[in-house]
């Protein structure tokens, strides 16, 4: 293989795009008195909802975290359902988990690899007397999913849809930015977001009740250190600090910046990666404006496996190339296989893309030279693990 010292140090998966903005706000806010859910919290609540168009936004410490309040807000918990897709960031589904719910697992679409509207029907046969009072859909890898047909499901149903566009900020469907389609949406902000505060995340919403629970199951203000309703509807200490929320507020000043730099690396991939053996560029769904992709992912050939997939990752390693399986699908991981009865063969889709996926480092720091050297190891590692070159993005 090439020689690394024409890259440098190590290739990270991913990287946050911080400089000399994010270093001077960060040392303002250690001079400030209030260091925990102060007036820089809300100006990134209120900067994040001008720029979405939402009439809510509430900032919470983790993406899981901000799942398990939504279903707590709405009333979801034991005896419940919610449906969601075993090809996702699986910190949101654990949430189900938590409040109590059963998640019903459902297909993906092979090219989008969105929860697929026209086989959730599929899934509510497997467990007919299931109540699903939730629909949890991901915007997967930044890849906006079938919002239209997603929406007349659910609200046919009565189902709160709940976006998860962790994945996706910046992506646009049929005219607007991911995070406008759920009752409810949620952005993760850690690794590898283009937008990252370190851990943080946000609950976007235009329902006024809901945001109130919202913010009340967060926690407590400081006004509200001795009420009752604590004994009632005990909140979590599930705030950000100032020190995240200025983070957040530049970071979201320079989003175009850094959407833009992510472009240019896309670019750069795209040309070197045409020269693997049929290649196709990369797939966009009908509806579907702008993708602004989390991770660079290569879906390889029928002939390799998960085995050789990893082989692969192994490989790279070797070369300080950071690469990994872009999922390990829900339905295949113990813990929902021993309490919900899931298996192997449940999601055939499923199960073939995510075996044949690899995630190849993908960020604003990296250089045309880097992105020669990781797609000439991907390529050289896929031939040592004799199984050819990839057929798609």
């Amino acid at each position: 293989m090439a020689d690394t010292a024409n890259t440098g140090s190590a290739i990270a998966l991913s990287s946050a795009d911080y400089g000399d903005s994010e270093l001077a706000a960060l040392q303002l806010v250690l001079w400030r008195e209030a260091q925990s859910s102060g007036p820089l919290t809300q100006a990134f609540e209120q900067a994040f909802a001008g720029w979405l168009g939402r009439k809510h936004a509430i900032a919470v410490s983790s993406s899981t975290i901000a799942c398990l309040l939504v279903l707590r807000a709405a009333g979801i918990g034991s005896g419940d359902t919610v449906m969601a897709s075993s090809y996702s960031w699986r910190h949101l589904a654990h949430a189900i988990h938590w409040s109590g719910a059963r998640p019903l697992l459902s297909e993906i679409d092979y090219w989008s690899q969105t929860l697929a509207a026209d086989k959730i029907e599929t899934a509510l046969q497997r467990e007919p007397h299931a109540k699903v009072k939730a629909l949890l859909v991901n915007n997967t890898n930044g890849h906006p999913a079938d919002w239209q047909a997603l929406r007349t499901l659910a609200h046919a149903q009565q189902w709160l849809l709940i976006e998860d566009a962790s994945e996706s900020i910046g992506s646009r469907y049929q005219g607007q930015l991911t995070g406008c389609f759920g009752d409810v949406a949620i952005f993760d902000f850690s690794q590898p977001s283009a937008l990252c505060c370190g851990k943080a995340a946000i609950i976007v919403t235009d329902d006024d009740t809901l945001a109130l629970k919202l913010r009340h199951y967060r926690q407590h203000g400081s006004e509200d250190q001795a009420s009752l309703s604590a004994s009632l509807r005990p909140p979590l200490d599930a705030g950000i600090s100032e020190l995240t929320a200025a983070l957040g507020l530049v970071q979201l000043k320079r989003l175009p910046e850094i959407l833009t730099r992510r472009k240019q690396v896309e670019a750069w991939y795209q040309a070197q990666i045409s020269s693997f053996e049929g290649i196709k560029p990369p797939y966009i769904g009908p509806g579907v404006d702008e993708v602004h992709w989390m991770l660079y992912c290569v879906h390889l050939g029928t002939r390799f496996s998960a085995s050789s997939r990893d082989a692969m990752v192994e490989d790279m390693a070797t070369e300080r190339v950071e690469a990994a399986a872009y999922c390990r699908p829900l339905h295949l991981q113990r813990a929902y296989v021993e309490q919900y009865g899931m298996r192997k063969g449940q999601l055939l889709v499923t199960e073939k893309v995510a075996d044949r996926s690899i995630a190849l480092p993908f960020h604003s720091g990296l250089t045309e030279d880097q992105i020669a050297f990781i797609v000439k190891t991907a390529k050289d590692a896929s031939i040592n693990v004799g199984a050819g070159a990839a057929i798609y993005l």
